[in-house]
């Protein structure tokens, strides 16, 4: 399975969505982006039914707090599958709780940052996101890149 170019956002706020791709056009971060609005649809987007996976998304923005499925079942999903378990996840969310922390970190995601609430911060924090996993990382799937 290869690793796109593609931002997968996995949120169930269409506000805090929209917030996101703002930020990421107004950074000219231009990767194409796939929305879940749920963690249910983030599974099947990873992990088709049909079995035919398609190319890895180069980030995962995932959020904590959905429906049906949490981002704590997503992300242990994402790491229990030896086609994924690299992927680049970057919790975004707007929780502060230690527990959270401890528990992403402890699943294996690779980051975790707080929503900010003003938007000139958010714009800066979602740049640097972009800077560092976008360019800077080199993740596991491109390695022969």
């Amino acid at each position: 399975m290869t690793v796109g170019d593609r931002i997968l956002i996995i949120d169930d706020s269409p506000d805090d969505v929209a917030l996101t791709l703002r930020a990421l056009k107004k950074n000219n971060i231009t990767n194409a982006v796939d929305i879940a609005t749920d963690g249910e649809e983030a599974l099947r987007y990873l992990f088709p039914a049909d079995g035919t996976p398609g190319p890895l998304p180069a980030l995962v923005l995932l959020d904590l707090n959905m429906p049906k499925v949490t981002g704590l079942e997503v992300l242990r999903g994402i790491r229990a599958d030896a086609r994924t378990r690299f992927l680049p996840v970057v919790i975004l969310t707007t929780s502060t709780e230690e527990r959270d922390i401890v528990n992403t970190y402890d699943l294996g995601a690779n980051s975790f940052v707080r929503k900010p609430v003003a938007f000139d911060e958010f714009l800066d924090a979602v740049r640097l996101l972009g800077m560092y996993w976008l360019l800077v990382n080199r993740p596991a799937g491109r390695l022969h890149d």
